[in-house]
């Protein structure tokens, strides 16, 4: 079965970009995927702004990242970026560490303003780290998550539609690689 492991680098587990998540990770296991997820602020905050790569935790989602046939990289826009959360994970990422897997981008941001936050601040780290196969990804705006009178987050069907295309293609293009790893 093929892996796919998700990093959350959202600093807040109540962010609306939780439930973008969840929806992706409920398709793809209903797709037959096993769906691992590093929440990269439950990490041990001193060993992410330290660089401790022998951490007992850096250590084992280091171990779900190289596993992985996917890696989806979510993250909220802060300052026209992604968060500095994500980036002290990724920085503890060993070289290399990207290479051979298909990635997925996730962002979610205020405004359309900063759509081309994936295209200019993720994808040159993920091509640094070994990333060759980087699907365009979704760039949602926060109005298109929103919670409910009951605090539950309801995505936008427009959000549903287009996750749902690039969720079918990263499951594509998984199986088609664990396919062709399996045969070799």
């Amino acid at each position: 079965m093929a892996k796919i492991v998700v990093i959350n680098g959202t600093p807040s587990l109540v962010s609306r970009i939780n439930a973008v998540i969840e929806y992706a990770e409920a398709d793809l296991r209903g797709q037959g995927f096993e769906v691992e997820r590093i929440n990269v602020a439950e990490l041990p905050a001193e060993d992410l702004i330290h660089t401790k790569f022998e951490s007992e935790a850096i250590v084992k989602a280091n171990g779900l990242v190289a596993e992985a046939d996917a890696v989806i990289v979510v993250s909220p826009v802060y300052k026209a970026s992604y968060t500095g959360v994500l980036k002290t994970f990724l920085d503890l990422i060993p070289e290399k560490g990207l290479a051979g897997k298909i990635l997925l981008p996730l962002f979610m941001g205020g405004s359309l303003a900063h759509l081309l936050t994936m295209d200019y601040a993720l994808k040159p780290v993920l091509s640094v780290l070994g990333a060759r196969h980087i699907l365009g990804g979704v760039y949602a705006v926060d109005s298109q998550a929103v919670r409910n009178d009951q605090g539950v987050v309801e995505l936008a069907g427009e959000l549903k539609l287009r996750l749902d295309s690039v969720l079918t293609e990263l499951a594509e293009e998984t199986s088609h690689k664990a396919g062709r790893k399996s045969a070799e």
